[in-house]
């Protein structure tokens, strides 16, 4: 296509998807409908609360007492949107906004603030974020520059569970890491400011919020820069303009600190808890199993309610080769809270090493309806395999083949070992040449992570009476991954960039 053929598809593309941004009232470049920014939302909301640790259901009265904060911010808006709010269990501080109104806060997050104001000005950004659709309009020019299609990604998450998540489940967290830019995180600070001072708080609560944030971010604290700096990056301007805006709002307003403290009293008394089962998380996955331990029996100890605690104890048994011991460590966690996925799911792989195979789908499968996970659908392909299901084990092995990392690998090899035999050419790619001749040479090239042999292939030509005539030709040798190797059939003539009559019909896996 030549250059101003794309100059002006991208220019109707343009004048096509502009749209009102209903909060700043400018015309801005819009390709996703109001619609599916909803629908995007409410279909990603539950899956990426499962992949940031669940909802906090420790302290009700919390979540009610944020809702309740968010929902007063929502109105001043005057963006109707389903919002809803919710504080998940996650020691990371941060807080996030997916496209139509739906919005998370860390209990990580909360821990940090001090006030009611500082609040109110963490969910008022929010707020901006999903009313002025600053989510859409990354994607809408994603669009653009992409060819008018957007590729989604998995992008890295705060949280260990999110990076188990496949599928369309991992869609979500794409929308909630992008990138806003300056403009509009400086839009997101001022309006939110104006949000705040309409519902009756004092909007120097943003100033001391991102002073807050410079000064931890200065510090270089690496919870805080894998959460929310990675999407709201602080910095001084921001705290400048936050300043210029405070001087154009009326003056006072609710500060809130004491109603805070009264919302966080259990929250902030069950911190030490949080932060031993933080440090035991992080003691197991640098294979300290006896330290990690420790800490899960340290955090039971100060605060046995919680369900997190009970799994990572589980999770030192299941390291362990203690499958039974993890077994009921998971009941104690699924019996505090039956809704979360990890629970099912690692219960799930400790009963497959018992050998309860069919308990064991059974917990696989409902983890995977809350969140399909890579190690869920690994586990059941491999049940599946053993049980002589060879087409659902398939279909699981595809599902974590394209997620990458050491599931993504396993399965590629599982699904290479299973569907190589019986289908060689979706593996072994095969390319045609004519030699100086004019003989035709077959190419083909080892597309899997093994070494392969055995490899046939069939050319089909046009005989002297128009009859369909097939030989088949053997590559001989071994094919280590990635490489090519050819054989040349002696048939001619041949055409470079022809159809290529190749067709790859044998292979197998090298013992």
């Amino acid at each position: 296509m030549r250059k101003s053929t794309i100059l002006v598809a991208i220019g109707v593309a343009l004048l096509a998807g502009c749209a009102v941004n209903p909060v700043t009232g400018k015309r801005e470049l819009m390709t996703v409908s109001t619609a599916s920014e909803i629908q995007m939302g409410q279909q990603n909301y539950a899956p990426m609360q499962q992949s940031q640790g669940g909802a906090y259901d420790i302290d009700p009265a919390l979540s009610s007492y944020v809702q309740g904060i968010g929902s007063r911010l929502a109105a001043q808006s005057g963006v109707d949107l389903p919002y809803e709010f919710v504080v998940l269990n996650n020691g990371v501080p941060n807080a996030w906004a997916l496209p139509g109104g739906k919005i998370a806060i860390n209990r990580g997050l909360l821990t940090e603030l001090e006030s009611e104001a500082e609040l109110a000005a963490v969910l008022g950004h929010e707020v901006v974020h999903a009313a002025a659709r600053h989510t859409a309009r990354q994607m809408s020019r994603a669009m653009v520059m992409q060819g008018l299609v957007f590729a989604t990604a998995v992008a890295a998450s705060d949280s260990d569970y999110g990076n188990l998540a496949v599928g369309g489940a991992s869609v979500a967290a794409q929308l909630v890491s992008m990138k806003y830019g300056r403009d509009a995180e400086l839009e997101s600070d001022r309006y939110g400011m104006q949000y705040m001072s309409q519902a009756g708080y004092d909007p120097r609560g943003a100033i001391s919020l991102q002073e807050t944030f410079v000064r931890l971010s200065d510090g270089r604290r690496t919870d805080w820069l894998s959460g929310l700096f990675a999407s709201h990056p602080p910095s001084q301007d921001r705290v400048n303009a936050n300043i210029a805006t405070a001087s154009t709002l009326p003056a006072g307003g609710m500060t809130g600190a004491d109603e805070f403290q009264r919302a966080m009293r259990k929250t902030r008394a069950a911190k030490p808890a949080y932060d031993a089962y933080d440090e035991g998380r992080k003691a197991l996955s640098e294979e300290k199993i006896d330290e990690a331990l420790a800490l899960a029996n340290k955090a039971l100890g100060l605060f046995p309610e919680e369900a997190h605690f009970h799994a990572l104890r589980g999770d030192v048994r299941l390291v362990a080769d203690k499958y039974d011991m993890a077994v009921t460590n998971y009941n104690r966690a699924i019996n505090r809270r039956n809704g979360f996925f990890y629970y099912h799911m690692q219960r799930g792989l400790a009963k497959k090493e018992l050998g309860q195979t069919d308990a064991a789908v059974t917990d696989l499968e409902r983890s995977i309806e809350l969140l399909p996970t890579a190690p869920a659908h690994f586990a059941l392909g491999g049940i599946a395999e053993e049980r002589g299901n060879l087409a659902d084990a398939i279909n699981h092995y595809k599902v974590v083949a394209g997620a990458g990392g050491d599931f993504g690998k396993a399965a590629t090899a599982a699904l290479v070992k299973l569907e190589l035999p019986s289908n060689p050419s979706a593996y072994v790619l095969r390319r045609c040449d004519a030699d100086a001749n004019g003989n035709l040479i077959v190419s083909v090239k080892n597309n899997t992570s093994v070494q392969i042999t055995g490899v046939q292939i069939a050319v089909t030509v046009q005989g002297s009476y128009g009859e369909q005539q097939q030989s088949r030709y053997d590559v001989r040798g071994q094919i280590p991954p990635g490489e090519v190797a050819s054989v040349n059939t002696g048939l001619r003539p041949y055409t470079p960039g022809s159809s290529c009559p190749a067709t790859v019909i044998a292979a197998s896996i090298a013992e």
